[in-house]
């Protein structure tokens, strides 16, 4: 490896930072737009579940395919390829508005961004040495993890300003700044290639793509609907046959003997549930905050803002807390957190302030914080470093089926409350907006718009429904958490865990860092 001088080393640091903290920003950050969007394009409610999800199914099934070729390609190219996907696919959807249209943008948006996301986390394990790639690793972590915050709290400024076409241009805009800085970095490709692995890389995206989808499409319509059966099924037959070609393969796209490791599987266990608990609540809160609250986009942004500080400080911190008292004790009380604080979130109602809200974020964010840098760092640790890519994408991976399960989860568990519930409500609704308020909570608040103080008992009614079916979702994630948590108990390493991606150096072992040593790295 070319060694990097520390000027390079951080603008290398730099432009990954932005580049993650871009693709994962993108997928909340149309979550404040949903009813702008609506009303200009005409899109179904069906449609603008797609318009959202869309984008994660497209980067969840092809994100491990997309880390092998930046092995075999090289990790910056592939960067390139990703940015210059999404910069171009985020641009369109300002002249092709239609919701069809606006869906498939998403979608080849989100193929960009499986190349972008692994790229980023292995261009800085492969080039960053064994004593700083800890500090690196937990920065990237941290954005990563703040990227969906990032993302509402942008998109809330700009509908202030201008219309939901803002927020596509400005992430093409940002896009294209990024896409430019990539070309300043130095490649880094693995030192030896292997037989392309072409059935691990459709087995991958049908077990992942099928999952994903069925988990989505079947939270916002029915788990019976004929597609979604077919969907699941499809994952559920392709992952085993995954498994058995990887297990055959000379040159596996992932060797699934890592999930043997107990960091790789720590990792992978923590990083999952890290994005499945907090999507989730961002899918809740938004909904609380906006629809029984009557917060405006900017507002239920800003909301959410305060937890950015402590999950980035915990990101930073949390390597030298790893390296002094283990992955285990910080994977399960980060996880440990976040379930508490999801539990007592779930204490909400519709009277409920912002205090009780806010200090059961934190604990939450702190949590986030504190066990994220350490998983991804558990799962590039114990990979060789020929398959940092692969590494990359296993992380990245876990992030987006997570994400998926958890806003399945919740979206599921709230819908079916509300419908459930709202029966009762519905005699004293008049015939012309029954249908209304017993689709949707923001149909009973539209129809309450419409027909005045005379219907404030009945949106008052729905708002209690509404409340009690998010406070039920959220303690269902609470619950998923502890049950995450006492598994890390048992499966995660202790203080003494040597990580067998390669041998370690000397000088990462006293620093505390993770060992995996890079790939060759060129820099220019």
């Amino acid at each position: 490896m070319m060694e990097l001088t520390a000027g390079r080393r951080r603008w290398l640091l730099f432009v990954n930072i932005v580049a993650v903290s871009l693709v994962v920003a993108t997928m909340s950050a149309l979550y404040t737009s949903l009813p702008d969007i609506a009303v200009a394009t005409g899109a179904t409610q069906a449609e603008l579940t797609w318009i959202i999800d869309s984008y994660t199914l497209a980067l969840a099934a092809l994100v491990l395919t997309a880390g092998a070729l930046g092995d075999r390609f090289g990790r910056r190219a592939t960067l390139i390829v990703g940015l210059a996907l999404f910069t171009v696919a985020s641009a369109l959807p300002i002249w092709l508005d239609s919701p069809l249209w606006v869906i498939g943008l998403r979608a080849v948006a989100g193929v960009g961004a499986a190349f972008v996301m692994p790229s980023t986390l292995s261009l800085l394990t492969a080039s960053f040495p064994p004593e700083r790639r800890g500090t690196a690793v937990g920065m990237w972590a941290g954005f990563a993890g703040i990227g969906g915050i990032i993302g509402l709290l942008g998109s809330g400024v700009m509908l202030q300003v201008w219309s939901w076409k803002s927020i596509f241009a400005i992430y093409s805009v940002l896009g294209l700044l990024v896409l430019l800085a990539a070309f300043t970095i130095g490649e880094s490709v693995a030192s030896r290639h292997g037989r392309p692995d072409v059935l691990g890389a459709l087995f991958s995206a049908l077990a992942v793509g099928g999952l994903v989808f069925g988990l989505i499409e079947g939270a916002h319509t029915s788990f019976g609907e004929p597609l979604v059966v077919v969907a699941l099924v499809v994952a559920v037959v392709s992952l085993p046959a995954f498994v058995v070609v990887e297990l055959r393969a000379a040159d596996p796209l992932l060797d699934v003997r890592y999930f043997r490791r107990r960091g790789f599987t720590t990792g992978s266990i923590s990083v999952g549930m890290q994005f499945l608990t907090i999507f989730g609540f961002f899918l809740l809160i938004v909904q609380y905050l906006q629809l029984v609250k009557g917060y405006d986009a900017i507002s239920a942004s800003t909301a959410l803002a305060p937890m950015v500080l402590p999950v980035l400080v915990f990101s930073l911190i949390s390597p030298r807390i790893t390296a002094a008292v283990g992955l285990r004790v910080v994977s399960v009380v980060g996880v440990g957190a976040i379930a508490v604080g999801m539990l007592l979130l779930s204490r909400l109602d519709a009277d409920s302030t912002y205090w009780a809200i806010l200090w059961p974020m934190l604990v939450a964010s702190v949590g986030l914080g504190l066990s994220t840098a350490p998983a991804t760092s558990a799962i590039v640790s114990d990979v060789p470093a020929d398959e940092q890519g692969v590494a990359a994408a296993v992380n990245d991976a876990m992030r987006e089926i997570g994400a998926a399960i958890g806003i399945a989860l919740s979206g599921s568990i709230l819908a079916g409350y509300y419908s459930s519930q709202i029966v009762e409500v519905l005699p004293a609704v008049p015939e012309a907006g029954r249908q209304a308020v017993e689709s949707s909570f923001a149909g009973a608040v539209e129809f309450g718009a419409v027909a005045g103080p005379a219907a404030q008992g009945v949106v008052d009614a729905a708002a209690e429904i509404f409340a009690a079916g998010i406070s039920d979702a959220l303690f269902a994630l609470g619950l998923v958490a502890v049950g995450a948590t006492i598994v890390l108990l048992f499966v995660a390493p202790g203080r003494g865990y040597v990580a067998q991606g390669d041998p370690p150096a000397a000088d990462a072992e006293e620093a505390g860092e993770p060992t995996g040593l890079p790939a060759e790295s060129r820099s220019g």
